[in-house]
């Protein structure tokens, strides 16, 4: 996809960046309502929104196929937000997040596929 050798798709910072990823959303997803900052309403949909975008872009980058990737992060999604409901969390579990999520997904992989068309591009 890109020109810089640092940016090829499958690279090890691509792989990395991926890992990164995944580990923030962990962290984000399953996190106790204890640790979890107070914000204006609204402002956790575009944290959900911003971070299944990063994975599935990132997920992308990393070499990961659009047809596996999507399901897998909506499935991820469903699951994280079941997860939270628990007693030992004591967040919410939220529809409206899932959907956040599940755009989040979609934007991240429209916003590949863009990239991937821009760089097709003859110059």
């Amino acid at each position: 996809m890109a020109s810089h050798p640092a940016l090829a798709v499958h690279g090890a910072l691509a792989r990395g960046v991926f890992a990164v990823v995944v580990l923030l959303s962990l962290a984000v997803l399953f996190a106790p309502a204890s640790d979890v900052p107070t914000a204006p309403a609204g402002v956790d949909k575009l944290v959900h929104l911003g971070l299944f975008a990063a994975l599935a872009l990132s997920g992308r980058w990393a070499g990961i196929a659009a047809r596996p990737l999507a399901p897998l992060l909506l499935v991820y999604a469903a699951v994280s937000e079941v997860l939270q409901g628990l007693a030992v969390l004591d967040r919410s579990v939220s529809l409206a997040d899932w959907v956040a999520d599940a755009v989040g997904v979609l934007a991240g992989l429209a916003l590949w596929a863009w990239l991937e068309r821009r760089d097709a591009a003859p110059r």
